[in-house]
């Protein structure tokens, strides 16, 4: 199956919260938990200020290190978007720590994202936030679908503003969530080059590795202490039939002398 991906046109963003109110009713989100986080950014000197809205919210990078992190699979990848299964969250919120852009946040003991409304989508609907912008600036489908409709409103962009861009196509392995900004993304405190957190790097190249190797160590340690276990209780068994033959020996020798 092809991967999707979401697009968010921020040229096109309102700020109308709609997207932050369907998302939260259709996911049956409790009272302050969310997982779209709408935030007004404005640059420049008064009176030349410009501004826009950061659609913070799950980027669904393919080379996710919330995923690399998980230690128990609760973070996934499938259809190209990061998933979440809550029920086997141990609650050890290495993905908090791991993400780039902030997102994963610990809801009642467990992570809690974005899962892109996998279970709406595989029902034949479409994500919430998707269904209910009134400007026509978030838009779900095959990745490839997706990322031809960016390029082209981000060449219709530039007739206004020169430094339209596509973004997401590289960072961290293409995401799923392909961004058209007005301007440079930085501008809005998005990230050009996303840099995995420093202790999320030393879990993906020290204990990750250390851990598989104790685990593959206690594991042979325990097969060769099953072999030796095994040899003595088959040497012991050797001695017991001998020493059985051998009292039959005599008590038959007994026997015939009686």
């Amino acid at each position: 199956m092809a991967d999707d991906a979401f697009l968010l046109d921020l040229g096109r963003c309102i700020g109308c919260q709609a997207c932050v109110a369907s998302c939260k009713v259709g996911n049956e989100l409790g009272e302050g938990r969310q997982f779209i986080e709408l935030i007004e950014k404005t640059h420049g000197e008064f009176p030349n200020l410009t501004g826009g809205w950061n659609n913070h919210r799950c980027y669904h990078c393919t080379d996710a290190d919330c995923v690399s992190v998980c230690p128990t699979g609760a973070l996934f990848k499938e259809d190209g978007l990061t998933r979440l299964d809550r029920a086997i969250c141990s609650g050890c919120s290495y993905c908090t720590e791991a993400c780039p852009y902030d997102i994963p946040v610990m809801w009642e003991g467990k992570s809690s994202k974005c899962d892109g409304c996998r279970a709406t989508v595989n029902a034949g609907g479409k994500p919430w936030c998707v269904k209910t912008c009134p400007s026509n600036a978030l838009m779900y489908g095959p990745r490839e679908e997706i990322r031809a409709e960016a390029h082209r409103r981000a060449d219709a962009m530039r007739e206004r503003y020169p430094n339209a861009q596509v973004y997401g196509e590289t960072q961290a392995g293409g995401l799923g969530m392909l961004v058209v900004a007005p301007d440079d993304p930085e501008l809005l405190d998005i990230p050009l080059d996303p840099k995995t957190p420093f202790m999320a790097d030393v879990w993906q190249k020290v204990v990750q590795p250390g851990a598989v190797a104790l685990t593959l160590g206690a594991t042979v340690l325990a097969g060769i202490g099953g072999v030796i276990a095994r040899r003595r209780h088959q040497e012991e068994l050797v001695v017991l039939e001998a020493e059985e033959v051998i009292e039959g020996e005599d008590t038959d020798t007994e026997q015939e002398e009686g």
